[in-house]
């Protein structure tokens, strides 16, 4: 079950028109009505609406759930390559339950390498990819089969597909004799918690996944009221919130559930210059700057939303699904995703493999500063002056996030120095996440990218180029593609990792 309160609630109208519109819908979306959110988005709705019954249908997937983790009973390590929808939902479970599970959605030769590590005779390596395509879990899933090839290991035997039948994924990874389990191809990918997509892994790492069912299950019978809680939450975040939301997972037991709705929300509803950002701040009474709605899952805050997992799961996908009405987007589909992928695409044509010697505009001990600034601290103190009174900072930290997990301490540095509201994403999982709202949300966003050399590089078994050319590309290809739209990207770039993290926190500390 869920409930709801906080002091938010209070601006709730019940007789306001735009609630009534929302009553409405909320009865239509119970029906999987796929002309809820207009003609031109009916056909994409009519294919992605099966979220609505995941908490029943995947009930069917339990027997074969059940073979996969008897199979798999030997194996102490769980790894799961995945981006975006594919890797955010496992990633809560297995936070939630306190089971181990290494999320590989990173193309960083670093990161990378710490997967590597261990014994792979009782590993089992997952590749979770809708469309079969992404150019992160290919490659990974090129390398694990090359590694355990390299150790005398079948990959057959300790790697398991998970993908929408037919994919090109499916197609290659049955006839070469691999395990696949298909995931309902109505379905997409942010939505896709419940699906085959959260449960495999969730499976593998030995958490009993019908308790996630159960509670959701459970959840869909006050979603389905006339006084649902999707309601008020759809209502209050598209006509009191404004652009700006907070997120923390602080005081509740779900670490990684902020992550999960920052993509769900702004990959969904960042689109036609109108759109709700999700700005996941470290704990209640972290520094947010400038106007927003405050969401936890505990504690106290403008609107908390409490219940176990399975409920938060449909919960904000319906809601989510609510506000696209709401705010008049369709919340299935993200034109503007390729936009990066197709700058990637080209770069690596380019480089032929390798990347290019670039000139740095000025250099500052181990940080190169790709920017019209002197020292790193001008270059911060540009992007803090740069941002507008009613914009946004977003920081794309394009390293470990194990290793260099210090340099996420400066979203609330910026944020402070600057007044706004300031993002924190890893790249490139960001790129299937808030990317999507950076290039289609509301267009007053300023982008600091941070990027790092690799002490070893990882080589992409069957293409040319390495993990660091491909890392490497995908952020210059989405510095391209922001840059095409008018935005200002300031780029740093460090030579040594810890040395560079250091020096980038003390400057923006020096920021007067």
């Amino acid at each position: 079950m869920i409930s709801i309160h906080g002091d938010a609630l209070s601006k709730v109208d019940y007789i306001d028109p735009r609630y009534q519109e929302l009553v409405a819908a909320n009865e239509r979306l119970a029906l999987k009505d796929a002309t809820l959110w207009g003609q031109e988005a009916a056909t994409e709705a009519g294919i992605r609406l099966n979220w609505i019954d995941l908490p029943s249908q995947s009930r069917e997937l339990l027997p074969e759930l059940d073979a996969l983790s008897a199979k798999f009973r030997h194996c102490t390590r769980v790894i799961l390559c995945g981006m975006g929808g594919s890797s955010l939902g496992p990633e809560v479970i297995a936070a939630t339950y306190k089971r181990d599970l290494f999320v590989l959605d990173s193309t960083d030769p670093t990161y990378i390498s710490h997967a590597l590590q261990g014994d792979f005779a009782k590993t089992v390596v997952i590749v979770s990819s809708k469309s079969g395509g992404t150019i992160e879990t290919a490659s990974q899933r090129a390398l694990f089969e090359a590694h355990f090839l390299s150790l005398g290991i079948s990959p057959q035997e300790q790697m398991v597909i998970v993908t929408d039948p037919g994919s090109p994924l499916d197609v290659d990874a049955r006839a070469r004799g691999f395990i696949v389990i298909n995931a309902d191809p109505k379905v997409g990918g942010r939505f896709s918690a419940l699906s085959a997509f959260g449960l495999v892994p969730a499976a593998l790492i030995g958490v009993d996944v019908s308790l996630l069912l159960d509670s959701a299950q459970e959840c869909i019978e006050q979603l389905i009221a006339p006084r649902s809680p999707a309601i008020a939450a759809s209502f209050l975040i598209a006509h009191y919130a404004d652009q700006y939301l907070t997120f923390n997972d602080s005081h509740s037991t779900m670490p990684g559930l902020s992550d999960w709705i920052e993509q769900l929300i702004a990959e969904s509803t960042g689109k036609n210059n109108i759109g709700r950002l999700p700005v996941v701040i470290e704990e209640s009474g972290a520094i947010t700057s400038g106007q927003a709605m405050h969401i936890a899952f505990a504690g106290r805050a403008d609107l908390v939303v409490e219940g176990d997992l399975g409920a938060q799961f449909i919960f904000w996908e319906w809601t989510t699904a609510l506000l696209g009405v709401a705010l008049g987007v369709d919340p299935f589909n993200q034109p503007n995703v390729t936009e990066a992928k197709n700058q990637t695409s080209i770069l690596l044509q380019e480089w032929s493999g390798v990347v290019p010697q670039t000139q740095p505009v000025s250099q500052e001990g181990v940080v190169e500063i790709f920017a019209n600034a002197q020292s790193v601290i001008e270059a911060l103190t540009n992007v803090v002056d740069g941002v507008s009174a009613d914009g946004y900072i977003a920081v794309m930290a394009y390293l470990d996030r194990n290793d260099d997990a210090e340099i996420a301490q400066l979203r609330r540095v910026l944020a402070e120095k600057s007044g706004r509201p300031v993002t924190f994403g890893w790249g490139p999982r960001f790129l299937h996440s808030t990317g999507q709202f950076h290039k289609g949300g509301q267009q007053n966003g300023i982008f600091l990218q941070i990027t790092g050399e690799s002490q070893e590089d990882v080589l992409v078994p069957g293409k040319e180029f390495s993990f660091h050319t491909l890392i490497m590309a995908q952020a210059l290809g989405d510095a391209r593609a922001l840059e095409s739209r008018g935005f200002t990207v300031v780029r740093l770039h460090i030579q040594s990792r810890e040395d560079g993290v250091a020096q980038i926190l003390d400057a923006a500390r020096s920021i007067i």
